[in-house]
């Protein structure tokens, strides 16, 4: 769930954010064994331990985590990681780059996938309205889902607002722990104002794919997002919470700034309101493995992964300065040249995730366990991601075990 940023979602820190397969797939992994590699022999990224230090020091941000993998761009190690803060005010564990963390919209570039995995077996069509496969779900107060075909939702341009954005949701620590169903998060989304752009980032776009997944194979988009992407790929610590408020396994605590300008512990939290739009709880080392595994073509056919490439101007008051989005993946340019693909998350809890492949082929995760409250935090996030994939390790930048 990428945050809008100069919004009522950034000052409240609000999120942008079944039936059942065997046990063995939707109950919470055990914890990763893979532990990213210690980086003394690694060097020193000295620019993006300045850009860690100053979320955590300027914009007091809990704790903060960067695991960059790929292609190293000299002599140093293609592994590494850069930590600051602390990852449980209370006792103040270290943040690390392995723990689990809920990964907010990060979760929409999962769905997507199975959804195109869906067009190039032909069982549905990109271009096919949702009325064909959702009779009567999308109708009045001016929607018409004869209108708004698949490829529209994963696009964010199928004019639905945002089940986020109604009032209720000024609060949303006061529905940490609700139950929602996925046509109830959709009604209340046609209930909302229609957007005043073409462009409009909209969690509920995601909820109505996953309806469509399910009806086109008859199984919860969940059960098929579990068995197509995150068996296969061995994502040992992604798995779906359900009801579970708690995360399973090591995990960072998540913090947020509740109306009375209290920071609270969010960790806790019912993330049915995310469903395959947010929900998804994961580490930095999934994450880079699954979005290597995506744009490196193992987990589409070529024609699949160029649509879903294609992308249209993102607003920028939605994410961010010259984004932009395709079918659910998000193309930001470097400072060095190029561009990165990924996606961003947050949770209301607090959590904040984005996971970025540059064009050489770099990975990086991030992690953080409170969300950027200012416009200029969220700069600073993303300056973060920018130096990590941007760096030049040179001969004396690295050092010795």
């Amino acid at each position: 769930m990428a945050i809008p940023l100069r919004s009522p979602a950034l000052r409240r820190c609000t999120a942008l954010a079944a039936g059942a397969l065997a046990a063995v797939l939707l109950a919470a992994p055990p914890a990763s064994a893979r532990p990213p590699d210690a980086s003394r022999a690694c060097g020193t990224h000295e620019a993006v331990r300045r850009a860690v230090h100053r979320l955590v020091t300027e914009d007091r941000i809990a704790g903060v985590a960067v695991l960059a993998d790929g292609p190293a761009p000299k002599a140093g190690c293609a592994r590494w990681t850069v930590t600051e803060g602390v990852a449980d005010l209370r006792t103040g564990r270290p943040v690390n780059a392995t723990d689990r963390l809920r990964v907010g919209s990060v979760t929409k570039t999962f769905t997507a996938t199975v959804v195109l995995q869906l067009a190039a077996e032909h069982r549905l069509s990109l271009d096919a309205p949702v009325e064909r496969y959702l009779p009567g779900l999308i109708h009045g107060h001016g929607h018409d889902g004869r209108r708004i075909t698949v490829r529209r939702l994963l696009q964010h341009t199928s004019g639905l607002p945002d089940y986020l954005e109604a009032p209720e949701w000024e609060h949303p620590e006061a529905l940490r722990h609700r139950h929602f169903e996925p046509r109830e998060l959709i009604a209340r989304a046609l209930r909302l104002p229609h957007p005043e752009r073409s462009w409009h980032y909209a969690t509920t776009n995601y909820v109505v794919a996953g309806l469509i997944v399910q009806a086109v194979t008859g199984h919860s988009p969940e059960v098929e997002i579990t068995r197509r992407v995150i068996v296969p790929l061995g994502l040992r610590d992604t798995y779906w919470p359900g009801d579970d408020p708690r995360i399973q396994g090591p995990h960072s605590r998540s913090y947020f700034t509740d109306a009375e300008g209290h920071r609270v512990d969010g960790t806790d939290w019912n993330m049915t309101f995310g469903d395959v739009g947010g929900a998804l709880v994961s580490t930095p080392d999934d994450l880079t493995r699954f979005a290597t595994a995506l744009l490196g073509g193992r987990l589409l056919p070529p024609a699949q992964l160029a649509a879903m490439r294609r992308t249209v101007p993102a607003d920028p008051d939605r994410i961010w300065p010259g984004a932009r989005y395709g079918l659910g993946l998000i193309s930001t340019p470097l400072s060095c040249g190029g561009a990165w693909w990924g996606h961003a998350g947050t949770v209301p809890g607090g959590h904040r995730s984005l996971v970025a492949v540059g064009p050489g082929g770099r990975s990086v995760a991030m992690a953080l366990n409170e969300t950027p409250a200012t416009l200029q935090a969220e700069l600073d996030f993303l300056d973060a991601v920018d130096k990590a994939l941007c760096e030049e390790d040179s001969p004396a930048e690295r050092t010795t075990a």
